[in-house]
């Protein structure tokens, strides 16, 4: 071998030898992707529990989204006069964007109805973007092990039947969770950074702030995450220029705001939403304070105080990134409040608490994986079996509240669709209405199948039932329905048999006929017709029947399908239920979309 050749042989040897291996590299950039991708896996596995159930309430929105997308406006019914029965603007606007794009209200996609899938679809997406956040913190205080924070935080939030069932309802929970966990991720980052009196973080946290506050109302209360944070940083030498970027950032979120409530006022003579009107919010009470107490015993105490510990180890043994978790600690305080001074929401599984859960998990789950980094291993091993004895029960708790919701779920949209606005509908047609309006409480799946007149006794859409309900006049409400409204149906059903006299008027008797009607713990329920309407005894014989085989049919479905889609599509002057009734005969009235009567 030549002199040459071994220089040669010496010369490739150290080549291989300096080349990297690109193994852990890639390993290290699929590893959060992998980590995001199932967390939100397992939160999309816990979704699919519920089926297709949207909450009635959605629907309402789903109605504005048409009405805006068909150029009607601020409308819930063509026709109707303009009240904004909707409180969560920018949710809204997804869905009208949904609805241009042939997304949403046109059909079904891969099978499945669209009015089901966009928005659950949006909801897998705002779940996936709140584990993507949550790594971008992550990424700022560990270096190898940042990818573990997505996936904890997604099993967490995937076990929670209260975070899962409320993200895929229809309503706005996913939007507004994914606007505060990106404020508080950002403060995270700013601080951490040192770049909290920058003027785009002052920019972009007011910003986020605004889009808070259009999607709940109580929103609003996020304008304060940045003043609290530029609080725990406030040092004497940078106040005028923190007092300036304080300025910055509450001009930039009352511009929009402002805007939209001059809009809303100028629109509808309100600086209220309906629903806000109606739900009659009033100062909190000393007991209201005591409400986030609720939520402690539903994750759990052993849980909530291993959480607790967590972050106040992390605060006391983390000088470095102290201030980084306390900037996500103060919109999480901010959310507490609000939920405290809520008025308490009819739904079940805690629909107002979604903040609380999705910031406290991401506080818990950086400070938990802080804490088990740096401790001993003897002592890593004591905090995993405490973590499980204190989950241990927590799951269970969720496990059961997951299959009783199941299995007794809130009123759903489908529903309500079938129920009064395809059976009312059907009523209609035998009786030869070309118009005709009702008087219900449920408004959501009604609106997107009714062709009849909404009268909304619960107020979300009505000004001037929200204005007696919040009075709590209860005689004017049955004096408007009897002497002004005279609807020609009318639905009751409890609470609003009690809650507004109309069950128990004398004037119901008087000018109503019976179709489907019985007496539940005392209260009346059922279905009524206005006397006028009917022209003879054989009609009324014949809705009655039709009462029978139809809206008895879809009270008896309520739980035996809870969980179904109502059809592939969702239109106006629909008769036919979502499901196949056998009593039903084939020559019943059938309404085109039109509203015309085809028999």
């Amino acid at each position: 071998m030549t002199i040459a050749s071994v220089g040669d042989l010496r010369t490739v040897h150290e080549s291989d030898s300096q080349r990297v291996d690109p193994g852990p590299a890639r390993r290290a950039r699929l590893a959060p992707v992998a980590s995001v991708a199932a967390g939100t896996a397992l939160i999309g596995a816990h979704a699919s529990v519920y089926g297709y159930w949207l909450i009635d309430d959605a629907a309402i929105t789903f109605s504005y989204a048409r009405s805006f997308a068909e150029g009607l406006g601020p409308v819930l019914q063509p026709d109707a006069a303009p009240v904004e029965g909707y409180s969560n603007p920018t949710w809204l606007l997804l869905l009208v964007l949904g609805r241009f794009v042939g997304l949403f209200d046109r059909g079904a996609l891969f099978g499945i109805p669209d009015y089901v899938l966009f928005p659950k679809g949006l909801a897998l997406l705002c779940c996936a973007a709140i584990l993507t956040l949550s790594y971008v913190a992550a990424r700022k205080v560990f270096s190898t092990l940042a990818w573990v924070v997505p996936l904890a935080m997604g099993a967490v939030l995937a076990a929670m039947p209260s975070f899962v069932i409320w993200a895929f309802s229809g309503l706005e929970n996913p939007l507004y969770a994914l606007l505060l966990v990106a404020q508080a991720v950002l403060l995270f980052c700013a601080v951490l950074d040192n770049r909290l009196l920058s003027g785009k973080v002052a920019v972009a946290a007011g910003g986020l702030a605004a889009l808070a506050a259009l999607t709940r109302p109580e929103g609003l209360i996020y304008a304060g995450s940045y003043p609290l944070v530029l609080l725990t940083q406030l040092r004497r030498a940078t106040l005028p220029r923190s007092v300036r970027r304080c300025v910055e950032s509450s001009l930039v979120f009352l511009v929009p705001v402002a805007a939209y409530f001059c809009w809303r006022y100028a629109t509808f003579g309100q600086w209220l939403s309906m629903p806000s009107v109606a739900k009659a919010q009033d100062l909190p009470t000393l007991v209201d304070l005591t409400r986030p107490g609720e939520l402690v015993s539903y994750f759990g105490a052993l849980a909530v105080l291993f959480a607790v510990g967590m972050i106040a180890a992390t605060l006391a043994r983390t000088p470095w990134w102290r201030p980084g978790l306390l900037a996500v600690l103060a919109p999480l305080g901010l959310a507490v409040i609000a939920y405290a001074v809520l008025e308490p929401d009819w739904m079940a599984q805690y629909r107002f608490a979604t903040p609380v859960w999705v910031l406290g998990t991401l506080a818990a789950t950086l400070a938990t994986v802080e804490v088990l980094r740096s401790a001993r291993l003897r002592a890593r091993a004591w905090l995993v079996t405490g973590l499980v004895a204190a989950l241990l029960p927590t799951g269970a708790g969720f496990v059961q509240a997951s299959q009783e919701f199941r299995a007794h779920p809130d009123i759903s949209a489908c529903y309500v669709a079938d129920r009064f606005g395809r059976v009312f509908n059907g009523y209609a047609d035998i009786l030869g209405l070309e118009k005709a309006s009702l008087l219900i409480p449920d408004l959501g799946g009604s609106s997107m199948t009714s062709r009849l007149e909404l009268v909304d006794m619960a107020g979300l859409t009505h000004a001037t039932f929200a204005e007696m309900i919040r009075s709590g006049d209860r005689r004017a409400q049955a004096d408007y329905v009897y002497t002004v409204a005279e609807p020609t149906f009318i639905y009751i059903r409890e609470p609003w048999t009690s809650g507004t006299g109309i069950g128990w008027d004398a004037r119901l008797q008087r000018d109503y006929y019976p179709l489907h009607y019985h007496v539940e713990q005392g209260e009346p329920h059922g279905d009524w017709v206005r006397k006028s309407a009917v022209r003879s005894a054989e009609v009324l014989a014949e809705l009655r029947d039709y009462a029978t085989t139809s809206a008895a049919w879809v009270e008896s479905r309520l739980y035996v399908s809870p969980l179904r889609h109502c059809g592939p599509t969702l239109h106006r002057g629909q008769t036919e239920p979502s499901e196949p009734n056998p009593g039903v005969p084939a020559s019943r009235p059938v309404t085109s979309e039109s509203g015309n009567t085809e028999r």
